[in-house]
């Protein structure tokens, strides 16, 4: 019976203290884990540090581990696509770069895997993130519930296992701003948690800036769901029924007491609630418009510099 393969794919950046440990744990879990073989591609989102020249080492050193280097920063998800197309293996790991996902506790995923479950996700009891990183997955749980229905039950993190048919639905999207929680929750409900511990970061911090988790968040919402938009046309219909019964107030009032003047803040407060919500809603329909016509000039998910280790050294290559 031959062994099921098991792909690590890892996004990188700023990773240069980080990601030699990280390969090392995988490296030992593994060697305990004769059931299974293993690959693990180590992706370079641009990293200004010397992340790539480590991940060349580390290419050399072990003829299982892939490094691919990415022209420009393109996020996280895209890095995880770029990941995605070099797998050979039937079963998907995805984890982090900064030790913070504990490698050595692969087998917990990959048991639920095998005891049925399509996916498998990292459950952490306690998260040591900073305050503003714990916001930000407090939000993007209640986008992920509202947006696009996932269970309230199930936690989501960047540490998950996955079956081969579930990467190779992802695959199937081409579009420029992936969204790999959506594109999971797009492919499968068959969808687990187990529990595994949560450590402290070992080296620098987070690069989730508010502008990235912003950005983030709306292509989760923009691509994956059309519930924005639903949302704009109930709060117009809102606004508009607001305004008649005010205008009927304003009628009435005028008949019942005729020496009260019309109250011009009154006026102009109206004026700019409506305004405001107009323009809400012209800049959500403008954001998917925008995004439509982005994906019609086949923008790229991620452009690959070069690729080195493995099998074999490849030139770069747009996706």
């Amino acid at each position: 019976m031959s062994k099921k393969t098991v792909s690590f794919v890892i996004p990188c950046y700023r990773s240069a203290e980080t990601i030699g440990g990280v390969v090392e744990e995988i490296e030992a879990a593994m060697a305990a884990m004769t059931a299974y073989d293993y690959e693990i591609i180590l992706v370079n989102d641009c990293s200004p540090d010397d992340t790539f020249a480590v991940i060349r080492k580390l290419c050399r050193e072990n003829g299982r581990i892939t490094g691919v280097n990415l022209a420009r920063n393109f996020g996280q998800h895209a890095a995880l696509m770029a990941g995605f197309h070099q797998v050979k293996g039937d079963i998907l790991v995805c984890l982090d770069d900064d030790g913070q996902t504990p490698a050595d506790e692969v087998g917990k995923l990959l048991d639920g895997l095998e005891n049925g479950a399509d996916v498998v996700y990292a459950k952490y009891e306690h998260k040591h993130h900073n305050k503003f990183r714990n916001f930000g997955s407090r939000v993007n749980d209640w986008m992920l519930c509202f947006m696009l229905g996932k269970p309230k039950n199930l936690f989501i993190s960047s540490y998950f296992a996955a079956q081969r048919f579930v990467l190779e639905e992802m695959l199937r999207y081409e579009n420029a701003f992936p969204y790999v929680i959506g594109l999971v929750l797009r492919a499968t409900k068959n969808i687990e948690n187990v529990v595994v511990e949560h450590r402290d970061r070992k080296a620098g911090e987070s690069g989730y800036t508010f502008g990235k988790l912003l950005t983030l968040w709306f292509n989760g919402f923009t691509s994956f769901s059309e519930k924005p938009l639903r949302i704009a046309t109930l709060a117009g219909v809102g606004c508009a029924g607001i305004g008649f019964l005010y205008g009927i107030y304003t009628v009435i009032k005028k008949f019942v007491v005729p020496d009260v003047p019309v109250g011009f803040s009154a006026l102009m407060s109206a004026v700019m609630f409506i305004g405001g919500m107009l323009m809400l809603m012209l800049g959500m329909i403008g954001e998917y418009i925008g995004r439509m016509y982005i994906c019609m000039n086949s923008a790229p998910q991620f452009v690959v510099r070069e690729i080195v280790g493995g099998e074999k050294e490849q030139d770069g290559e747009t996706k």
